[in-house]
């Protein structure tokens, strides 16, 4: 699946200037779909490709007339104003298109002068949440994650015994995912105090960001037929940016025994970008395990996903305070870390989750989970960056933080880089906490 070919070759060149410049999150090598309109517009939302700082209008390049054959049904099927239509083609109709698109944007292609007219400013557009997003389910892959927050709760068995046999997960709540620059409401819900027997109903006192990727399913199953990990990745249209929000006094008080239900169904930010499994097909990397580790049941195993079922994908949080805001600053970084870290792959994910026989849809989202890695500053949640709160941070301006204050954003940002290939991004993920609304 998704091997290397010559749209990624490293030396194209677009023909669009800004698409060229170094550190462009969006060279040709890239090209991730999103749905948008013009800000202020009565237009539709269509979906558009990402070419250096312009997004090309895919219903408009349709309209022109420059892509034939199974390329020209998959443009015209993402010039809808959801993906789901383009996500159920399957990947032979995605790689088409991809592979359409690179020829005719780059350097001296003849569909140059047809496409320009095809172009809309990133910096004018307004984005949606790229599919209707059936089902929603956020996992739990990274175990350094896991165990650093099992320790502030069981400190003798942090990490339970199931976790590293089985891709630990629950069902989320689509309705309330939103897209960067969402702006949400402090959470309010019933929590316990310490030092206290009877629990109140009050606004969220430690609230949480959590650093994630999102996972778009692309093909489905049919009920009660599982996807066997050989063929996972064929139904999976590519990765997005994600912050599952977290009402930590919340989520104490109610998880046991069934898990998160209001600490995090009051909101989920993604990325309006979607980069495809196929773009990021040269960063990946080997995926294995620590010998004394049990290693995956055979449904969870392969030779493919041992050799490169993994990606490289760099991670990046920063939090820009009201303050830093009204002094006209950049956000602060608080961690950096990589999904090469993650105990279980996107096919395991998508594997797991069918073996019962349950059916995904075109559009259905994963979370992986929050990605922290082996080391402190990796770790992708305040509750482990600050242990539970009883280490503030402080931020490059000289303010600290223990849990998000309202006014906060948060923006996640990712990228993938190596040697003898083109750098690509996943664009920002920003969300912007709220007052809580009266109680």
């Amino acid at each position: 699946m998704n091997r290397l070919n010559e749209t990624h070759d490293p030396q194209l060149k677009s023909w669009l200037a800004s698409a060229n410049v170094p550190a462009c999150d969006f060279p040709i090598q890239n090209l991730p779909l999103a749905v948008f309109k013009r800000q202020k517009s009565a237009e539709d939302f269509r979906g558009g490709v990402a070419i250096g700082d312009q997004i090309l209008d895919l219903r408009a390049a349709a309209a022109a007339g420059v892509f034939t054959g199974e390329a020209a049904a998959a443009v015209q099927a993402g010039a809808q104003d959801k993906l789901n239509a383009l996500m159920a083609m399957g990947h032979a109709a995605w790689s088409a298109m991809r592979m359409a698109l690179s020829r005719a944007l780059r350097e001296g292609a003849s569909a140059q002068a047809a496409l320009q007219a095809c172009l809309v400013p990133q910096a004018e557009a307004q984005y949606d949440v790229p599919a209707r997003i059936g089902d929603y389910t956020d996992f739990f892959t990274s175990i350094y994650h896991a165990t650093n927050t099992g320790k502030q709760f069981r400190p003798d068995n942090p990490l339970l015994p199931n976790y590293k046999w089985v891709p630990i997960g629950y069902h989320g709540r689509a309705s309330s995912i939103g897209v960067s620059g969402q702006q949400f409401r402090r959470p309010v819900g019933q929590t316990l105090p310490p030092g206290t027997t009877a629990p109140t109903l009050t606004a969220c006192k430690r609230l949480d960001l959590e650093l994630e990727l999102g996972i778009f399913v692309g093909t489905g199953n049919e009920l009660g037929e599982a996807v066997d990990i050989t063929q996972a990745e064929e139904h999976v249209f590519g990765i997005c940016l994600l912050n599952d929000w977290s009402a930590r006094d919340i989520q104490g008080w109610e998880y046991q025994p069934l898990g998160p239900f209001l600490a995090k169904n009051f909101a989920t930010t993604i990325s309006p970008w979607i980069v495809t499994m196929e773009a990021l097909a040269p960063y990946r990397v080997p995926f294995s395990r620590p010998a004394d580790d049990p290693q995956p049941l055979p449904y969870l195993d392969s030779a493919a996903n041992r050799q490169d079922g993994a990606l490289d994908i760099q991670l990046q949080v920063g939090i820009q305070t009201p303050a830093m805001r009204a002094a006209g600053l950049q956000d602060a970084s608080i961690c950096r870390t990589s999904y090469r870290h993650a105990y279980w792959t996107v096919a395991q994910m998508l594997t797991h989750h069918t073996v019962t026989g349950c059916n995904l849809q075109p559009g259905d989202l994963f979370g992986s989970g929050t990605l922290s890695g082996p080391t402190l500053d990796q770790a992708g949640a305040l509750i482990e960056l600050t242990t539970g709160g009883k280490n503030p941070l402080t931020l490059s301006n000289g303010e600290q933080r223990t849990w998000l204050e309202d006014g906060d954003t948060v923006i996640l940002r990712g990228w993938c880089e190596k040697a003898g290939a083109a750098r690509i991004g996943f664009g920002e993920c920003a969300g912007t906490v709220l007052p809580a609304r009266s109680i």
